[in-house]
């Protein structure tokens, strides 16, 4: 994982009195985490600016890019039910290992935890929660045998992109829980990006956009 620079402070993409939308970078928690390396973490970033920004929803430690905050318990806990019923349209961009032969596909395997090897998830066909989500080519790079994909989560699983990418047989670049040896070192860090967020509410129409760093 690189090194967080001291110019990743806080990057936000939209303030204003009712929500927030940051970028975070790789690396860095979204929420406190155990320890005194935990104290450091995007809420609390976000928190020393605006004190009544709750998060929504979180990003692996790993994965960089654009995160919700609702100002004050009411607004996050509406935002919050949006993204439950699947409301929110979130898209992300990866790179993968291998060249896709598809332009677009799904991938719709059930998952669970994978408890002996906890954090890692599993395909789990027999217990696990159903778990879809659709992809497109945006680019291939046959020199370097990978593919640049867009990602639409259909449901919010725990690694799941992650997960379903690996399980096909194309896991992201710099994986750590699941890619290959090889995948995992053709990058410093995971290549996984939340690049657009968008919704309906009675507050109009939002949508934010954040291009991939790598």
């Amino acid at each position: 994982m690189l090194p967080l620079r001291p110019a990743d402070t806080l990057t936000l993409v939209h303030q204003d009195d009712r929500l927030l939308v940051a970028d975070k970078p790789a690396g860095l928690l979204c929420v406190p985490g155990r320890g005194p390396a935990g104290a450091d973490n995007l809420a609390a970033r976000v928190q020393v600016r605006c004190p009544d920004a709750l998060v929504v929803h979180r990003l692996d430690m790993a994965t960089s890019g654009l995160v919700l905050f609702g100002r004050g318990a009411a607004t996050q806990r509406a935002l919050s039910i949006a993204f439950a019923e699947r409301q929110m349209d979130k898209r992300y961009e990866a790179v993968v290992a291998g060249l896709l032969a598809d332009e677009a596909g799904e991938v719709d395997l059930p998952l669970g935890p994978d408890w002996p090897n906890r954090p890692r998830q599993q395909v789990d066909r027999a217990a696990g929660k159903p778990s879809v989500t659709r992809w497109q080519v945006l680019a291939r790079d046959a020199a370097a045998g990978s593919t640049r994909l867009a990602l639409q989560p259909l449901t919010g699983r725990t690694h799941q992109l992650r997960l379903h990418l690996a399980a096909i047989g194309h896991p992201i670049l710099g994986d750590a829980l699941y890619a290959t040896p090889a995948a995992l070192a053709a990058a410093p860090r995971l290549l996984l990006h939340a690049c657009r967020l968008a919704w309906q509410d009675t507050h109009g129409d939002h949508a934010f956009h954040s291009p991939a760093p790598f």
